[in-house]
């Protein structure tokens, strides 16, 4: 009779989960407990609404988190698309979308002085910037 190692290795397998107690129920109820332990306690779940929505509160600094290289690109420029994404989820009215490209491009010049912005500092420095543009 011929043994393949696929059956060796299975049995070696069950007979290592037997010897340590290990259930597969157990194994799946600590992985599905640890998911749900994260998922639940960390600071990302209050971006979310029950129907998997970003909350409004969290729009912008979403957007910014995952468009941040593209955004600053854009700001550095004075013009595109994420400027604009981001000018619409700050409230600049459309009328004075120019006015807020120019003050972004002009005051990221200054503010960056070449250097990539990390969000704690672009935030703060685009809606800044959306108040002024729009009064």
């Amino acid at each position: 009779m011929k043994t393949h190692p696929f059956k060796l290795m299975t049995m070696a397998a069950l007979g290592l989960l037997i010897t340590t107690g290990c259930t597969i129920k157990g194994t799946l109820n600590q992985i599905t407990d640890t998911t749900s332990n994260i998922t639940g306690t960390t600071s990302g779940a209050a971006w979310w609404n029950e129907d998997g929505q970003i909350k409004p509160d969290f729009k912008i600094m979403a957007f910014a988190s995952i468009n941040r290289d593209n955004l600053q690109q854009d700001i550095a420029a004075g013009r595109g698309e994420y400027l604009t994404s981001m000018s619409v989820l700050l409230g600049v009215p459309e009328d004075r979308q120019l006015r807020f490209f120019s003050a972004a491009q002009s005051g990221y010049a200054r503010v960056s002085e070449g250097q990539i912005l990390e969000l704690e500092t672009l935030l703060p420095f685009l809606h800044n910037t959306a108040v002024a543009s729009v009064n």
